[in-house]
């Protein structure tokens, strides 16, 4: 078991809102089940903000003290990674922090592991072929949620390593490493929650269903740019009503990006699609709410087409829940329900490749679309069978023993598979895998050390200047300069402009008194006055300093 963890969270920020996105949200869980589940004795967490620890210890395990030992980092720091020997990111994008890798430590110091949500906007496919060009290693990995998320990615790494070979006669195709983890989520806390005593009757009661009516239930995003148009959800219930003969109610919890405007269209495709069936829309930001659903409903419902998603945790909730799930053999859907034992998969239509899906692409490419408006284009034209989807809800309706069936089939896959402990341990597993692989790697000096696009630039812009400090330069104050120079720049505030970047005040002023005494009269003889781990600093205060007309380093 892996006795250290570092993760890089760049932003600082654990906590998401109710209506965060889903990788924010996904995220936050997969940390909270890592320090809880991990077996860690110490995890690392590499911010660009400073990190308060209390606070991340509460956000991370709310129910009371970590049982590991946090510790905060910087974003460049490599101290953690390298003690860990794995560097976990909840992004794709792997290709910086190798290059950061590198430049700091080594390749072989330690393993990155990114986890991929999405494929489906052009950027982030750039960002995860980048790794092809950057110094990712054997010994990296991305997670891929589900095994249609890696077969496309894999299709996706040999079209570019065919275009490299063509463009730059290259042979080797490096990549990191693809492996498929799903994401998971707490069962017994769901089971308990869908099972607390009064809940079902007083939700149902509140909704106006009756004893022997059937509650078809939603739960996720309501947008047709991230999960699904609600066109054939709502038409399949009003079918199944038809062909099972029985009242059914459809509420919908979740919440809608584009507020009023998007609950117009909802509803008015309810009125159109749904006419005879009751349709309720929650909260589905308030946890409380969803799990009232879940211990109100009869049947889980979600018919996704968006290529924006890549998992859905959704119906593994449900499933947790007990309850029979219908859903469109789409992606991770298929990867986590299986037809006629959990629920059903409903089939799905996909729109002809040609000539009009390269130019809806290549218009987004060029930024003349969003990225919602090429997956929301691309979900317009996708099918989910209206008919198979009433056919299988109906067959619930009318089986209460099979609803009960496929419901206790749902817990038990979940609790095998999709808790957090079981995911946890396919985290852990590959961890120590790809510390293997990077063990038995051999030595190797590659260059160049630093990304030739993401160079200093005081280095690659040296020649812009007419002079560069040379540390055996000439250094003196100028006429009429004294403390009093820095103070004034003390007050200005553009004097203050980027001050993180080079020495203190304080610093400023040895160095202006040290010049001023004659105890140096160099760049060299200045910085031997500082600590070495200062000097770096000290230079840049130095420019910055003859910047404001206080220093000369010309020859007299």
């Amino acid at each position: 078991m892996a006795s250290r963890l570092a993760i890089y969270h760049p932003s600082g920020r654990l906590g998401v809102s109710a209506t965060a996105t889903g990788e924010d949200g996904a995220n936050l869980q997969l940390y909270r089940a890592l320090v809880r589940y991990g077996g860690y004795e110490q995890v690392d967490l590499l911010t660009g903000p400073p990190l308060d620890l209390a606070a991340a210890a509460q956000i991370l395990f709310p129910s009371g003290r970590p049982p590991t030992r946090l510790a905060a980092g910087g974003a460049l720091s490599t101290e953690g990674p390298i003690g860990a020997g794995t560097l976990l990111r909840g992004r794709p994008d792997l290709a910086e922090l190798a290059w950061t890798r590198r430049r700091l430590a080594s390749d072989r110091a330690y393993s990155l592991v990114g986890l991929i949500h999405t494929i489906a906007p052009l950027a982030a496919r750039q960002e995860i072929g980048a790794a092809v060009l950057a110094p990712v290693q054997d010994w990296d990995a991305l997670i891929c949620t589900s095994p249609a998320v890696r077969d496309a990615m894999v299709a996706m790494f040999d079209d570019w390593a065919d275009h490299l070979e063509q463009r730059l006669g290259a042979t080797r195709r490096p990549r990191p490493r693809l492996p498929v983890i799903p994401m998971g989520v707490d069962a017994f806390e769901i089971r308990e929650k869908s099972e607390r005593s009064g809940a079902r009757a007083r939700v149902r009661a509140d909704l106006g269903i009756e004893k022997d009516e059937v509650l078809v239930i939603w739960v996720g995003r309501l947008s047709v740019f991230d999960k699904a148009f609600p066109q054939p959800m709502f038409r399949a219930v009003e079918e199944a009503s038809r062909l099972s003969g029985t009242r059914l109610h459809f509420a919908l919890a979740g919440w809608f990006p584009g507020g009023d405007a998007d609950l117009a269209r909802y509803e008015q495709v309810a009125r159109a699609y749904a006419p005879n069936i009751q349709v309720d829309f929650q909260d589905g930001a308030d946890p409380e709410v969803v799990a009232d659903l879940w211990a109100a409903g009869d049947i889980f419902l979600s018919l996704a087409d968006n290529i924006q998603e890549t998992f859905g945790v959704t119906p593994v909730e449900a499933m947790a829940a007990g309850l029979p799930v219908v859903v469109s053999d789409w992606d991770g859907y298929r990867f986590t329900v299986r037809d006629h034992t959990e629920g059903f998969l409903i089939p799905t239509l996909g729109g002809p490749p040609g000539p009009i899906g390269q130019t809806l692409a290549a218009r987004h490419g060029l930024g003349l679309e969003s990225a919602q408006t090429y997956v929301g284009a691309v979900a317009a034209h996708t099918a989910v069978h209206v008919g198979r989807a009433a056919e299988a809800i109906a067959e619930l309706v009318r089986n209460p023993d099979l609803r009960k069936r496929m419901g206790v089939a749902g817990r038990a896959r979940v609790r095998e598979h999709f808790d957090w402990p079981m995911v946890v341990r396919q985290f852990n597993s590959l961890f120590r895998d790809l510390t293997q692989i990077r063990d038995g790697a051999p030595e190797a000096t590659p260059t160049p050390n630093s990304n030739p696009l993401r160079g200093d630039p005081f280095a690659d812009f040296a020649g812009f200047a007419s002079h560069a400090l040379e540390v055996d330069g000439p250094l003196r104050v100028r006429p009429g300069v004294s403390g009093a120079d820095l103070e004034r720049a003390a007050a200005v505030e553009l004097d203050r402009a980027f001050e993180d970047w080079r020495g203190t005040l304080e610093e400023a002023y040895l160095i202006l008194t040290r010049l001023t005494l004659g105890e140096a009269h160099s760049v060299r003889t200045v910085l031997l006055g500082f600590p070495v781990a200062r000097r770096r600093e000290i230079q840049m205060t130095i420019v910055w300093m003859a910047k404001l007309g206080l220093l000369d380093w010309l020859a007299p």
